[in-house]
């Protein structure tokens, strides 16, 4: 996912495509937004983690043949068609994903969940590493075709634990009830359940802006691309696997509620020192020292939201409820970053990172209003 979101459009400049096609390509993320939609059928047509399990080997399989059948077309031919190709492999990537995350919420007691999910986020960091890094390096040794070849490769090899851990008994679900699009609406019915859409919609809202006008700020402080590349794509989604990881230890040892309040101060830390060095040039130990700080905040925050979403959940809805969370965390962040580019251009990288600021107050005043007091568990 990383490589197509990320390097083919560099690829794609490369070979003289104009900035309209290329943003074109942004349409391949559609399914990972909408993937809500769909998530009710996964619910209804499992009852238990075997066949959550043959959910996720299907997918995966279908992802890999249509990853594979688009290295067979020409990127300077058959553009269209491989953006269709594209959108229909994270169709079929998005809908393992419902599928993995209900996997995980059965499998996964309350007392595991942090550790599961800071697993699963430094994966996703270490993914989002080789995917803008490392392939891009592959792509210019081995070319086009091969490297698709490669690609899909890894998707069928990451079936390989799931295989060996498939002769396991399976974990029932609970409730069986059929999952219909009501069951969205529903989801936002329940008692209370506006606290926690305030908390998906605004925990991150104080570094997303940050995150995405991080690499035109470099720009404009005279860094090459290939400088960016190492200092946010490699050393900053090094530092986010790695800290993934420690909030796994964290969220286990204190629990998720306090985490919840802990992982902000890493945000305000993180968007307070880029407001500071703003006001003047920053030296490269500085910039090194703020990018640590933003993208460890971001691995912190993503294992304290996927922990207290699976907590969230309906019986017999888990793959549904957890997509409808995550799903709301993409949108807003969406905005945000929108919105980031607009407050930019009209206050400068010290406006923007004094708003990002007071969005990060702003969350800690959300937490107070939307956590309820500790439960035996520390969870909530």
């Amino acid at each position: 996912m990383s490589f197509f979101s990320t390097v083919v459009p560099v690829i794609m400049r490369q070979e003289n495509y104009s900035l309209e096609s290329i943003g074109l390509l942004q349409l391949v993320k559609l399914p990972w937004i909408v993937k809500f939609l769909w998530a009710p059928i996964v619910d209804n047509r499992t009852e238990n983690t075997r066949q959550l399990r043959q959910w996720i080997i299907v997918s995966e399989l279908f992802y890999a043949a249509v990853i594979l059948s688009i290295g067979i077309f020409s990127l300077q031919t058959d553009f269209r068609l491989i953006v269709v190709l594209m959108i229909v492999a994270f169709i079929a990537s998005a809908t393992q994903d419902i599928a993995t995350d209900a996997f995980a919420i059965l499998l996964l007691k309350p007392g595991e969940r942090g550790l599961g999910n800071s697993m699963q986020s430094a994966g996703s960091f270490v993914g989002t590493l080789f995917g803008t890094g490392v392939l891009l390096i592959a792509f210019h040794y081995f070319g086009w075709t091969i490297l698709l070849v490669l690609l899909a490769a890894f998707v069928i090899l990451s079936l390989i634990p799931l295989a060996i851990y498939g002769n396991r008994t399976p974990v029932e679900k609970g409730l069986r009830k059929r999952v219909t699009l009501a069951d969205i609406r529903d989801f936002f019915t329940r008692h209370g359940i506006h606290k926690r859409v305030l908390v998906l919609s605004f925990y991150y809202s104080g570094i997303i802006g940050v995150l995405a006008m991080l690499k035109p700020f470099l720009v404009d402080l005279g860094y090459s691309v290939k400088e960016i590349g190492f200092m946010s794509g490699i050393v900053g989604t090094t530092v986010a696997a790695l800290s993934a990881l420690l909030a796994g230890f964290i969220i286990k040892t204190i629990g998720s509620r306090k985490a919840m309040f802990i992982f902000p101060t890493v945000s305000f830390a993180a968007v307070s020192f880029f407001l500071y060095i703003s006001h003047h040039t920053p030296s490269v130990t500085s910039l090194y020292t703020g990018i640590c700080l933003l993208w460890g905040a971001y691995g912190l925050s993503t294992v304290a939201i996927y922990t207290t979403s699976m907590d969230q959940v309906r019986p017999g809805r888990e793959g549904t409820d957890f997509t409808i969370q995550i799903v709301i965390t993409h949108l807003s962040s969406l905005i945000i970053a929108i919105m980031s580019g607009k407050l930019g251009d009209l206050t400068g990288y010290t406006g923007l990172f004094g708003i990002e600021a007071l969005l990060c107050i702003l969350t800690f005043v959300i937490l107070l209003y939307a956590i309820p007091k500790e439960k035996s568990n520390g969870s909530f």
